[in-house]
Parts: structure tokens; sequence; C-alpha cells
């Protein structure tokens, strides 16, 4: 089977998604964000824009089921600013939904990312899941199962939102010992927010990417550590495993707002990576590593 990456338009070849925001978001709602809703599309265009101006030529949104999407207006975005736009199935943490609306669909989780993933209007090109603080509850182990066997049927690559950065090992024992999901399909998010050299490095070991992707928020506690977790995981021989994304959760860290948004992540970021790390680093971590990692064998 030849691998390609589901985009809100279609597939494409892996060499064709080029400089890649690997976790980002232009639509997202939920009760624990009130009043910064991501639901503006003019706003959502206006960001794609800014990013393509730098070079960006691709997204991925981890907005998963229930969480306002919005998939369907994706294609017109992706059409308007020539950026390709990878969403997501899936679904978070039981805090960020109607507890009614998650208990209809809770006992067919996979059958709904099947769908989401292979039959719905604007197919979705990736899972994401979320664990608790620090470790896995019932909530997401439940989830992560449904995401494993709609892995299984489909091979679409897993996005793990780690909730402070930990449990990384207990996600990827859980989906890759018990649900035999390999490896290098699942994705580690919010590595920054724990910043410790020898979890990345074992995350990066066992196979996952590490996805650093908060640099959008600007006041995260540990934003300050990012460069530093980039250069010890390429220092140990892994810079193939890292992604970076801007993780774009509110309107006001938009760049139209008061926020770098999707935009630092080349003006900001990739500079000093290309001075630190290298040139041919930073290509990596931005094009040839999002390109591998959002492949997939496609099943239907």
């Amino acid at each position: 089977m030849t691998a390609a990456i589901r985009t809100v338009l279609g597939d494409i070849a892996p060499s064709e998604l080029g400089v890649c925001d690997a976790h980002d978001h232009l639509f997202l709602r939920s009760p624990v964000l009130p009043g910064q809703e991501l639901d503006d599309a003019g706003a959502a265009l206006t960001e794609l824009d800014a990013f393509a101006a730098l070079g960006g030529r691709a997204v991925a949104q981890w907005t998963p089921w229930g969480l306002g999407a919005r998939a369907d207006d994706l294609p017109a975005l992706s059409r308007r600013s020539g950026v390709h736009i990878i969403s997501a199935t899936g679904a978070h943490q039981a805090k960020h939904y109607d507890r009614d609306d998650l208990r209809r669909v809770y006992d067919g989780l996979a059958g709904l990312f099947v769908h989401e993933l292979t039959g719905a209007r604007t197919r979705a090109g990736m899972i994401k899941v979320a664990g608790a603080y620090h470790r896995l509850d019932d909530h997401a182990r439940h989830v992560i199962a449904a995401a494993a066997e709609a892995h299984h049927a489909t091979d679409a690559p897993i996005g793990v939102h780690l909730e402070g950065g930990t449990a990384a090992m207990d996600v990827l024992r859980l989906l890759c010992d018990t649900h035999r999901v390999p490896a290098h399909r699942v994705i580690l998010g919010h590595a920054q927010r724990f910043p410790d050299a020898e979890s990345h490095r074992r995350a990066a070991e066992a196979g996952a990417f590490l996805a650093f992707d908060g640099p959008s928020r600007a006041h995260h506690g540990t934003d300050w550590l990012l460069l530093r977790g980039l250069t010890a995981l390429a220092d140990s021989g892994h810079a193939p495993r890292i992604l970076l994304g801007g993780d774009t959760t509110t309107s006001a860290a938009r760049s139209g707002a008061d926020g770098p948004g999707m935009p630092f992540l080349l003006s900001g970021l990739r500079p000093r990576i290309e001075r630190d790390l290298g040139v041919d680093t930073a290509a990596m971590i931005f094009v040839e590593n999002p390109a591998r990692a959002f492949a997939a064998n496609w099943r239907s």
C-alpha cells in the first residue's frame, strides 16, 4: 500500500505536505474556556494566511469530536489559504463535554472515530485522545481503547494530549503493549510541559513522536525550556522523533489578537532552531518528521 496523508481536501503524498504546524486549532469550543472560543472563520483564515506568508504549508487541527471542530468549514479555508489541513476525530477529557452528549456516544466511540476517518463528508486524518494530570483515568483508558480499535481499522495516527506532559510511558504501555498500536503511529503532545530529558529520550527510544506544542500561548511555565528540550533530544540522536506545533487554544492567543499564534513557529522559533540545531535539523522537524508522523496506509 502507498502511504498518504489524509487532508480535508483529500489524500496527498507525504512529499506534498511541506512545512507543518503539527498541532494547532482553527476552531475550538469547550466549557472550560468560556468566552475564549475559536469560532470565527475569518480569524482562522487570517491566521492561515499569516502562516502561509512565512512558508507554512500544512496545519494539523487536533480539535476532536464534540468540541466545535467545524470540519465542514475546513475545506474552504484550505482552498483559500493554500494550506493543507489535517482534521482530527477522537475525544478529549470528560470535563470538556456535556455529560449527556458524552453518554450517548460512549459505547460506540470506535465506530464514531472510524466513520469520521473514512466515511464523513470531510474526513479526519488523525485520532486525538487525552490523559489526565500525571495519570490515566477510567475515561482516558476507555477513549484510548476506542482509538486503538479505530487505528487498527484504518491505520490512522493517534495524537495524545498529555495534560501535564507526564504519563508518556503509561500511555505507550497502554497503547503499544496492551492494544498493540505501533509506537511510531503515536504522537505524544505537550512534551515541553514536563521538561525532563530522560522521559523524552525514553519515549523517543520507544519509537513515538514527541510534539513540543504550546508556544502560541507564550505564558506556560515551561516555555522557556522548549529549545533546551529540543536540543537534548537532537543531541541524543532523536531529532527524527520531534514535531513542533503552536496549540492555539484561545482567541487571545492568535496572532491577530494579543498572541503570537501560528506564525510564531516560523517567525520566532524556526530561526532559533536553524541557528542552534542547524538548517537540516530544522527541515527535519518542520517538514520530514510531520510527513512521516501523519502518513498512513489507509484502510477503509
